[in-house]
């Protein structure tokens, strides 16, 4: 089955309204956020966890469909979605 990956940047608004949005498509088998096995750290110890290093979170999110023509219709909808809630989307192979 095709899988479709993609990484969101933004806030946990943005992303839920994107998960609603997939879940509304009939012809997807699963769709899941999926965890970061390893944490992005900064190398420089000394900014750690300071108001300027928070900006927006990264998520991820697998789709699976059975039919590659839907895989096509729902990257359309997500970069629909993704750019009417301010968001960036990045589409990639594995994450």
């Amino acid at each position: 089955m095709p899988i479709l990956r993609l990484r969101v940047t933004g806030n946990r608004d943005a992303v839920d309204a994107i998960m609603a949005t997939l879940n509304s498509v009939d012809e997807l088998e699963r769709v899941e956020e999926v965890d970061d096995e390893m944490p992005t750290l900064r190398d420089d110890s000394t900014s750690l966890e300071l108001p300027d290093d928070l900006g927006a979170s990264v998520y991820r999110i697998e789709i699976e469909t059975p039919h590659r023509k839907t895989i096509d219709r729902v990257h359309d909808i997500i970069e629909m979605t993704s750019r009417n809630l301010d968001a960036a989307v990045e589409f990639v192979d594995r994450f």
